[in-house]
């Protein structure tokens, strides 16, 4: 009787735990970094880049190995005057974005790569 209420007890336990809610993944898929090369014809500062892709976009980062990269990103503008241009292998000009800020254009950058993934692209720019 005592086993019986013990593997009941048990198996309530695991039927609870795996009915709780999961997390809803963001970003890239698990396993795949999306990975943009910065232009060097780019004016704005990569630094600045790097700190709004860390707080917009966790499964973006900005590399410096071209040949690793998934896109490369024009970067120009000043404060009030953003231009970003998101170019693929191959050199297809993909997407592109014109905001007064840069976290703006961080952002809009970042959905447009985060629907992008898994999709591929060809081998070279």
């Amino acid at each position: 009787m005592k086993n019986a209420i013990l593997a009941a007890a048990v198996l309530l336990i695991a039927g609870a735990a795996s009915a709780a809610p999961q997390a809803i993944p963001q970003g890239p898929p698990q396993g795949h970094e999306l990975r943009i090369v910065l232009s060097r014809r780019s004016t704005v500062d990569p630094s600045e880049i790097v700190k709004h892709l860390s707080e917009k976009c966790p499964g973006v980062t900005l590399t410096t190995n071209e040949k690793d990269s998934d896109f490369m990103l024009n970067a120009w503008g000043w404060s009030g005057n953003y231009r970003f241009m998101v170019i693929g292998h191959g050199g297809a000009m993909l997407y592109a974005t014109d905001t007064a800020l840069l976290s703006n254009a961080v952002k809009n950058v970042c959905k447009y790569l985060t629907g992008q993934a898994g999709r591929g692209s060809p081998a070279s720019y």
